[in-house]
C-alpha cells in the first residue's frame, strides 16, 4: 500500500500547488480531441474536419470515456495519470521481486523510486499519455518474464498467454508507436530465450501474439492510411521538421543534447546501479529477456537521438525510458550493496551510493520537480489558455485564424484555423523553414489573425507591416522564465495596420 499512498501524496502537492490544469499545450489537443469524439462522433481537432493530430490514440479514447461519463476532465485526466503512475511502482517493484527473490530491499526501493522520482511525478500529472505508456512497457516486461516461470511450460494456457502479450503490445503501440519498439524487443528475446518450451509451442505463442496485434492496431493504421497517407500520424512528420536544424550536428551531440535535462534527477544517480546490473546479469549468466528493461531504455533514447532529437519539456519523449532504468539502477545498487560486505572500503562507498540516491530522490520531488510543474502550468494557463479565452471573446469564430500552439484554442474557443506547426494542416510542413511561402499560404487561405509568440511568427520579425497587434498577455511567469509572451495580431496585407 506505501507504493499508492506515496503517489497520490505527491501527485497532488503538485496539483494542490499548481492549480489543477496542464503543463503543456499539447495536453489540450488530447482534451479537444476526446470531446469531439464524445460530442461529434469524429477523430478531429476541428469540428468537421478529420484529421490525426493525436499522437496517442487509445488515450484520447481513455479521455473521451471520461466525457462520455460526465466526469470532470481534470479529475478524470489526472486520475488516470496517478493511476498509472502508481501501477508502474507496483509492477517495478514486482520485476524488483522477480529479479531478486531473496532481497528484502530490492522490491520496495524499486517501487518507491519509480514513483518519487520528479520525471515521473511531473509526466502523471502532465495531462499527456506518458505514464499510461511507462505502465505499459512494464506491463509488457512482466508478462514477457512470465514466460521464464518453470510452472509454464507445460499445459496449453501458452497461446491465451500469447493473445495477452499480443494484446497488451497493440495497447501500448496504441498509446504510443514506439511501442512497436518494445514489442519487437521482447518478440526478439522470446524467440532467443525460447523459455521452457518446444519450438512448436513458441511458433504457437508467437503466431496468437502477432494475430491479436495486428487486429488490435489495423482500424487505427487503416484510418492514418485514409487521412494523412501514411501509417503514422501528422505529429511525427511536424516534429520531425521542426527537429531539422538538429541533424546538422552529430549523433553523439544529439544523444548528450537529448540527455541533458534527465540528468537533473535520480537516475543520474544511479548510472552506477545499472553497469552493475548488466555486469550481474553476464557473470550470473541470466536469461537474456532478464536485460529487456535495459536494453529498452538504451534503445528508446538511441532511437530518439536518430530520429527525433527534441530535448523539449524536461525531454518528456525519453521518460517512458525512466522506470525501467530505475528499476536496473535499484537492481544493480542492492546487489553491489551485498558485494561490498566483503570490505570495509566497499562497504562505505556502496551505502553512500544508496543514501545519496535516497536524499537526491526526495530533494528533486519536492524541489526543482515541483517548482518546474508549477512554472509550466502557469506559463500554459497564462500564455495559450488566456489567449484562447480573449479569442472566444473577442475575435468572431468565421475570422480564420493563424496559430501555432493549437491545443487552448481549440479546447476554448473551437474555431477553423490553420496550425503552422503542422500538426492539423499537414500542407504547411515543408513551409516551416520558408517564412514567404508561409505568408503566401495565410494570405491565399484569408487568414485574419495570428496568435503566436515571438519565435513563432514566420520571418520572426515583428516590425513586418503585416502584423497589427491587438492583445498580448502580459503573463510573469514566461517572463520569469526568459521566454515572451503570446500575441495576437490582426493581419493586413495592405501594410496598413487600423
Amino acid at each position: 500500500m506505501l507504493i499508492p499512498i506515496l503517489t497520490i501524496l505527491l501527485t497532488l502537492l503538485y496539483l494542490a500547488t499548481a492549480g489543477g490544469n496542464f503543463p503543456l499545450d499539447d495536453s489540450w489537443i488530447h482534451q479537444t480531441y476526446a470531446r469531439n469524439l464524445v460530442e461529434y462522433g469524429e477523430w478531429s481537432f476541428v469540428p468537421g474536419q478529420p484529421s490525426a493530430a493525436s499522437s496517442s490514440p487509445l488515450y484520447t479514447i481513455i479521455l473521451a470515456v471520461g466525457y462520455r461519463l460526465g466526469i470532470p476532465y481534470q479529475m478524470w485526466t489526472h486520475g488516470m495519470g496517478i493511476a498509472a503512475l502508481a501501477l508502474t511502482g507496483l509492477l517495478g517493484a514486482a520485476l524488483a521481486g522477480r529479479i531478486a527473490p531473496s532481497s528484502g530491499v530490492a522490491r520496495p526501493a524499486a517501487g518507491l523510486t519509480i514513483t518519487a522520482a520528479w520525471h515521473l511525478i511531473w509526466a502523471a500529472v502532465s495531462g499527456m499519455e506518458t505514464p499510461i505508456f511507462a505502465m505499459f512497457v512494464m506491463l509488457s516486461i512482466w508478462l514477457a518474464w512470465r514466460e521464464l516461470d518453470p510452472r509454464n511450460a507445460g499445459g496449453r494456457s501458452f497461446i491465451l498467454r500469447g493473445a495477452l502479450f499480443g494484446g497488451v503490445s497493440a495497447l501500448t503501440t496504441l498509446t504510443r508507436a514506439e511501442g512497436i519498439l518494445l514489442t519487437g524487443l521482447l518478440g526478439l528475446m522470446l524467440v532467443a530465450a525460447r523459455p521452457g518450451r518446444s519450438w512448436s509451442r513458441l511458433v504457437l505463442y508467437g503466431a496468437s501474439a502477432v494475430t491479436v496485434y495486428v487486429l488490435m492496431l489495423a482500424p487505427y493504421l487503416i484510418y492514418n492510411l485514409q487521412v494523412t497517407g501514411g501509417l503514422l500520424p501528422n505529429t511525427a512528420a511536424a516534429k520531425a521538421a521542426d527537429a531539422t536544424p538538429l541533424f546538422f550536428e552529430n549523433y553523439l551531440w544529439r544523444l548528450a543534447y537529448l540527455l541533458e535535462p534527465l540528468a537533473a534527477g535520480v537516475q543520474i544517480v544511479l548510472l552506477p546501479g545499472m553497469a552493475a546490473y548488466a555486469v550481474w546479469l553476464v557473470r550470473e549468466r541470466k536469461p537474456i529477456l532478464l536485460a529487456a528493461p535495459l536494453l529498452w531504455s538504451i534503445l528508446l533514447i538511441g532511437l530518439y537521438a536518430a530520429a527525433l532529437p527534441l530535448n523539449i519539456q524536461h525531454g518528456r519523449y525519453l521518460i517512458p525510458a525512466l522506470p525501467s532504468a530505475i528499476l536496473c539502477g535499484v537492481v544493480g545498487i542492492v546487489w553491489l550493496l551485498r558485494q561490498g560486505r566483503r570490505s570495509m572500503l566497499g562497504r562505505v562507498l556502496t551505502r553512500t551510493l544508496a543514501a545519496v540516491a535516497v536524499v537526491v530522490t526526495v530533494t528533486f520531488a519536492l524541489g526543482l520537480g515541483l517548482s518546474a510543474y508549477r512554472q509550466d502550468v502557469a506559463i500554459v494557463d497564462q500564455e495559450m489558455v488566456a489567449s484562447a479565452l480573449w479569442l472566444k471573446a473577442n475575435i468572431p469564430p468565421e475570422d480564420l485564424l493563424i496559430v501555432h500552439d493549437i491545443g487552448a484554442v481549440g479546447y476554448f474557443a473551437p474555431r477553423p484555423l490553420i496550425d503552422i506547426a503542422g500538426l492539423v494542416n499537414p500542407e504547411v510542413i515543408p513551409l516551416l523553414f520558408d517564412p514567404e511561402g508561409m505568408w503566401s499560404l495565410i494570405e491565399a487561405r484569408g487568414g485574419r489573425y495570428l496568435m503566436a509568440l515571438d519565435n513563432q511568427v514566420p520571418g520572426e520579425d515583428l516590425s513586418d507591416p503585416r502584423l497589427c497587434r491587438v492583445f498580448t498577455t502580459g503573463g510573469e511567469a514566461a517572463q520569469r522564465a526568459g521566454g515572451s509572451n503570446m500575441s495576437i495580431y490582426a493581419l493586413t496585407f495592405s501594410g496598413n495596420c487600423p
